[in-house]
């Protein structure tokens, strides 16, 4: 591996940890992917509470909703990895279909979602989410 993506494996694995889906007293939200862009794109979560996302793309294209700190977006915007499977903060979705993810935040802040497919985060693919203490 890398060591630049290595770095941001490692970060992203401090930042979230994937959980069974949420339990009583989780969060739910859904994020649709529309007109490339994420609705809603702005979110604010609890810290240490199960988030499930319903990541819905109603494009006719691919999209990915990658969300993390600054390196784990600068690793993405020069990766190589077509396709995200297996961490709970970094999804592929395909064209008209829903993914669904767990993520439990284990630390107060704000981050950014982006999909980092060619030329979507420049056109606007981007969102914010604030994780916060309730």
């Amino acid at each position: 591996m890398r060591p630049a993506l290595a770095v941001g494996a490692l970060l992203a694995a401090m930042l979230v940890s994937a959980c069974a889906p949420a339990a009583a007293g989780g969060e739910q939200v859904t994020v649709a992917f529309r007109y490339s862009r994420f609705s809603p794109s702005a979110l604010e979560v609890p810290v240490g509470v199960p988030v499930t996302f319903a990541l819905r793309n109603d494009d006719p294209i691919d999209h990915e909703w990658i969300v993390g700190t600054a390196d784990v977006h600068a690793v993405h915007r020069v990766g190589t990895e077509p396709v995200h499977e297996g961490r709970a903060n970094e999804v592929s979705v395909p064209a008209y279909s829903t993914r669904v993810t767990t993520v439990t935040f284990g630390r107060a802040g704000t981050y950014l979602f982006i999909c980092h497919l060619p030329g979507h985060e420049s056109y606007g693919m981007v969102g914010t989410l604030r994780v916060v203490s309730r």
